[in-house]
């Protein structure tokens, strides 16, 4: 293939998961976490998908970051950014007790190195509506380390978030790459099938497929990380 740089997905691509488990499992932990400071379950957790929402809707004008701490704080007042530390905080540790919410599978991290060992550059195009550091922790879940990427999507680094086409823009311009040169793999048919308005080929792995739309999949190449493999790699 003429390809220089692969884009691999994290949630439900490198790391299998339900993501509807997932994010109920990741909800429970952060409020046990922040239940204590004051902060009511439910209320938090509206407060976390207002901010996620946020994010999504981002026009680029500030970063995933921004655009989320903002909304947070229009819900809880201006004096809740001084718990940005212990969010943090939760992130770097009881965070971790999330993997338990997830699969894993060997081959993805060996798609990884196949890929690298072949000479192709890699990224983690992962939607970035997480902070890096929850970034990393997902990542050494599936067996992978931060360095196996030139570079990891994070709620700190983008301004957009899949499936709008500027993030996958934002990518190719940071790293000076063509789209054609590229390939994205994932799960998702409508947030990484959005590459393909961009020129960027898409393959999808099926093992967590999510197709909620019902779009019609049948000319993407897809299949496990084993065919992801063979496609790549001959």
């Amino acid at each position: 293939m003429d390809i220089t740089t692969v884009l691999f997905d994290l949630d439900g691509t490198l790391l299998p998961m339900d993501m509807d488990v997932f994010t109920q499992g990741y909800f429970n932990l952060l409020t046990e976490k922040m239940a204590p400071r004051g902060y009511n379950p439910k209320e938090l957790e509206a407060a976390i998908w207002a901010g996620t929402a946020a994010m999504v809707k981002n026009d680029g004008s500030r970063s995933n970051e921004s655009a989320f701490w903002s909304t947070f704080a229009q819900l809880f007042g201006e004096a809740a950014l001084a718990d940005i530390p212990l969010f943090e905080e939760f992130y770097a540790n009881e965070f971790q007790r999330a993997k338990d919410f997830c699969g894993y599978n060997q081959w993805a991290a060996k798609a990884v190195r196949a890929v690298k060992a072949k000479g192709l550059r890699t990224v983690l195009a992962t939607n970035p509506i997480f902070p890096a550091v929850a970034t990393q922790n997902r990542l050494r879940w599936a067996g992978l380390e931060p360095s196996d990427f030139e570079l990891y999507t994070t709620y700190e680094n983008c301004r957009f978030c899949k499936p709008n086409v500027h993030y996958y823009r934002d990518i190719l311009d940071q790293l000076s790459l063509r789209a054609e040169e590229c390939l994205m793999v994932g799960n998702d048919a409508t947030e990484d099938l959005a590459a393909l308005a961009l020129g960027i080929r898409v393959f999808l792995i099926t093992d967590c497929l999510i197709n909620k739309s019902g779009t019609d999949i049948s000319s993407c190449p897809q299949g496990s990380f084993q065919d992801l493999i063979q496609f790549i790699c001959g």
